[in-house]
């Protein structure tokens, strides 16, 4: 199994009128994931300070091998399942990182 990390850049655009809705299901969504799947190494997400409708997530896996089990748990399925007619965009930047540090 690859131990090379897998980083992406998640660009989102989330309909205003359901955007308080769209971040209760992200928020669930990310807690679930790090706490539930050990090949989640962390999960970031923003919103831009004059648009809160654009949504920016830092997504960090182990391997690609994690980040393709992420895709089908339960809990993403849900998540995606859900928001559906909430994304009026989505765009999924692959990104190298440069330096990526954290205290717990």
């Amino acid at each position: 199994m690859s131990r090379k990390l897998v980083v992406r850049m998640a660009e989102l655009e989330i309909d205003p009128d359901q955007l308080e809705i769209y971040r209760l299901l992200l928020t669930e969504e990310i807690e679930a994931s790090v706490a539930l799947e050990p090949g989640v190494l962390s999960l970031n997400a923003v919103s831009l300070k004059d648009s809160p409708q654009k949504i920016r997530i830092l997504e960090v896996y182990a391997n690609q091998a994690a980040y393709e089990a992420h895709l089908q748990t339960p809990h993403f399925l849900k998540y995606k399942n859900r928001t559906v007619g909430m994304v009026k965009s989505l765009t999924l930047i692959d990104v190298d990182p440069i330096m990526m540090r954290g205290k717990p």
